[in-house]
């Protein structure tokens, strides 16, 4: 230690390394983070938190299996709850454009639970453990955790408004639009039920896509072998993971598979991608229907949270929903990358799995916030415009479609094309053309009969 420097020396295989006498990490965190010096991504705390998970579990499995002291067991978990409990996240500092295979994080956190443990990072830390079975089992454990945590429950509080939404307003009877043209009636409460049901069914792909997130690599070790592991190592670190963690995680079947493939993470952040679509049409809808206040369609009315223009007072814009699409397009974005990183597994590792989980955490992230802001700020403000509805109710051409059944289609086009070619109203139209006397087409024209019971 040279205390005036501020530094010490750590020594590793390649021969010794200054470290800021401060930092608990090693020579190898420090090589790294001399050598990946790009961007400004770091790897994400969930990461660093699904490690220290992992690491704990280990020295409990290893202990059980007669593989490491039970005072070494003891001094690893300790070091890994003052991890968990969040006040030394400063001493994770490397970047997610490290080594494809997530190896400088490996030895970051062996190395700083070594430090404080007074023991060694790969004999002891890292024993039975690759960092290529290691680093694809924190991923899935964050997955977990994350999606779990903070997106699930934003999706479920998002969806609960717009059910409550829909039954607020099943009363409320409006023109409907396909191809952004006018189409028959519906009801307020179906049209925002859509919504609803957008993200019950998003909801349950992804909750499904989490099954196969539960499998874990962990015990596969260099190559899928399970070189250097004691027999049942991986299915006991699983258990320990899962009592450590309250979720369900199992040892993969086949731990080849496990190191090369990132099939599963690819498969969930679909389910992601799906979510992101719904939701960008959700917001869509409801920017577009509340468009205006007087130049728009108008029957909606969002809550006002800010300005909308440093030029023209009083204008109001749709910012909670433009928000909520721009997240949604990083997500798409996301699923591109996560897909591209997934289809580099040469022959028994994929090495690109630090950019998969920054992305794959990075889009849990941006639905999580974004359905909290726009539930919080936007969809539980969200009110109709009756008189606009009226209006465009009784304005529209498509009421006619009723007619065709005792008309026929093209006698019922005939009302609509003159109705609108002459401005005037179907009513008008069906009784000049003597298709109807004006007592029949008010008792056939009837939106409140033409919205069913779906």
């Amino acid at each position: 230690m040279d205390a005036e420097a501020g530094y010490r020396i750590e020594k590793d295989t390649m021969g010794e390394v200054k470290v800021a006498a401060d930092r608990l990490w090693g020579a190898q965190t420090q090589r790294s983070l001399e050598n990946f010096s790009i961007g400004w991504e770091k790897m994400p705390l969930s990461v660093i938190r699904a490690f220290a998970v992992l690491k704990k579990a280990s020295a409990q499995a290893n202990s059980e299996l007669g593989a490491l002291d039970a005072r070494k067991a003891e001094a690893i978990g300790r070091a890994c709850d003052e991890i968990l409990a969040g006040g030394l996240y400063g001493h994770f500092p490397l970047s997610v454009w490290q080594t494809g295979s997530g190896t400088q994080t490996n030895m970051n956190v062996n190395e700083v639970i070594a430090h404080m443990a007074g023991l060694h990072p790969n004999d002891d830390v890292n024993m039975g453990q690759s960092s290529n079975d290691a680093f694809p089992a924190a991923m899935h454990i964050a997955a977990v955790t994350e999606t779990e945590d903070a997106l699930l429950p934003a999706l479920s509080g998002l969806e609960a408004t717009f059910a409550g939404l829909s039954e607020r307003y099943a009363g409320i009877i409006k023109i409907g639009r396909t191809h952004l043209q006018d189409a028959t009636p519906l009801t307020l409460g179906q049209e925002i039920s859509a919504w609803q049901a957008m993200l019950s069914e998003t909801g349950g792909m992804i909750r499904a896509a989490l099954g196969p997130v539960r499998r874990l690599a962990l015990g596969g070790t260099a190559v899928g072998t399970g070189l250097n592991a004691r027999p049942g190592f991986g299915s006991l670190a699983a258990q320990k993971i899962s009592l450590l963690t309250g979720r369900e995680f199992v040892t993969a079947e086949n731990k080849f598979h496990a190191l090369t493939s990132r099939d599963a993470l690819v498969n969930l952040h679909g389910a992601f991608k799906a979510l992101a679509a719904d939701l960008m049409k959700a917001a869509n809808d409801v920017r577009l229907l509340s468009s205006g206040p007087r130049c728009g369609i108008g029957e909606l009315i969002i809550p006002e949270n800010e300005p909308g223009s440093s030029i023209m007072p009083g204008k109001v814009n749709p910012t909670q929903c433009e928000a909520l699409c721009m997240a949604c397009c990083q997500v798409m974005g996301n699923d591109v990358t996560i897909g591209m990183a997934a289809s580099q597994g040469n022959f028994q590792l994929n090495v690109y799995m630090p950019v998969l989980i920054y992305n794959l955490l990075q889009s849990i992230k941006l639905l999580g916030d974004a359905m909290l802001s726009f539930d919080e700020n936007c969809a539980k403000g969200i009110r109709p415009n009756e008189a606009r509805i009226k209006a465009h109710l009784e304005a529209s051409l498509m009421l006619v479609t009723c007619l065709a059944p005792r008309l026929g289609y093209e006698n019922a086009a005939l009302i609509a094309k003159t109705a609108h070619m002459n401005g005037s109203t179907l009513r008008e139209e069906a009784v000049a053309l003597g298709f109807l006397s004006a007592s029949e087409f008010d008792g056939l024209v009837r939106p409140e009969r033409m919205v069913g019971e779906a």
